[in-house]
């Protein structure tokens, strides 16, 4: 950007001192329908030339979308002479500015992004900006604690580390309270959004990634989000129904389909129209056979969840082993066949 030169020669400050004198001199313009150029500039402790300039600025200032509706009008005529320099008896008169009256209004996903950030630089902040962060940070919290807007947010893939901690800390605090959650979670095996109901237990870092430790009652069972493939949560008001409990500790064990303690490995075949279940649950291997089929073995913890996954899956899954899992699968597939005659 280039200075602009005042009356007395002397150069104007750079693009900071401006973006300053402007944030005085919008609000203070917007409650007046007139205000004279000289008056400006005496406010500002500047010249009428470097207020001339900054309107100019201000000129190509507005909301999103650039259209000539969309930017603040600035009558130039009632203030810059034919020779370009400033009116000495100018006014200043702005137009097409309603919006500068309004207060400032945050997304969910805006509030929580500027709360994680604020919390991170307190902890480098000396002591006596800690105490203004502290006061902004209480305003904050305390508008996003009445809000019930506050306690979604949505996070789009593009928006980085920042929307990523903020999406952490809301869900971690949903774990806090006790709180359902819905998410939509992105399955890139089948490149659809899926929407579950899960009762948290807390977020876990592991490697580059961090994961929210979850009773998903979709699945019955406990499962591993991927924070990054959280496209939305949604904090409810209603209560966790599984019993409290703190989060798995993430190891390669489990994100790779380690059998539980206590548990056992089920081997099934999988038709092609149950492929998609090696890449929703963690397996300890996955065979491939002819024409599309699978062999894989399932770690289970508790074998009515296998059952229960099995009768969703019929008749695109089979039990190969253990021999006691084909005859309870037989025998529950029977009754539920039973209760439709």
């Amino acid at each position: 950007m280039t200075a602009t030169t005042g009356t007395t020669g002397t150069a104007a400050p750079g693009a900071r001192d401006q973006v300053a004198r402007l944030l005085t001199l919008v609000p203070f313009l917007h409650h007046r329908d007139e205000v004279r150029l000289a008056d400006a500039a005496e406010l500002l402790g500047t010249s009428p030339a470097q207020v001339l300039g900054d309107l100019k600025v201000l000129f190509m200032c507005g909301l999103p979308g650039g259209l000539p509706d969309d930017l603040i009008d600035v009558d130039l005529d009632a203030i810059e002479s034919d020779s370009g320099g400033p009116v000495a008896d100018g006014v200043i008169r702005i137009e097409n500015a309603d919006y500068l009256a309004r207060p400032l209004r945050l997304s969910p996903t805006e509030a929580s992004a500027v709360m994680v950030a604020l919390h991170t630089l307190r902890q480098a902040s000396p002591r006596a900006t800690q105490v203004i962060i502290d006061a902004v940070l209480a305003k904050l919290e305390g508008a996003a604690a009445t809000a019930a807007a506050a306690r979604r947010i949505a996070v789009d893939a593009r928006s980085g580390e920042v929307a990523l901690l903020a999406l952490s800390d809301t869900l971690q605090r949903a774990a806090d309270e006790q709180r359902q959650v819905r998410l939509t979670y992105h399955v890139p095996s089948r490149d659809e959004l899926s929407e579950r109901v899960v009762d948290p237990r807390g977020v876990v870092p592991h490697g580059r990634f961090s994961y929210l430790d979850a009773w998903c009652h979709e699945a019955g069972g406990e499962r591993l989000f991927r924070l990054d493939r959280i496209t939305e949560a949604t904090v409810l008001d209603a209560p966790t129904t599984t019993p409290a409990a703190p989060p798995r500790e993430v190891h390669e064990g489990l994100l790779s389909g380690e059998a539980p303690a206590g548990g056992t490995v089920a081997t099934l075949r999988l038709d092609p129209q149950a492929d998609w279940v090696p890449q929703y649950y963690p397996m300890q291997d996955v065979r491939p056979l002819d024409r599309g089929a699978l062999e894989v073995d399932l770690p289970v913890a508790d074998p009515r969840w296998l059952m229960r996954l099995l009768l969703r899956l019929a008749p695109h899954a089979q039990v190969l082993a253990p021999e006691e899992f084909i005859g309870t699968f037989t025998a529950t597939a029977q009754e539920t066949l039973a209760l439709y005659r």
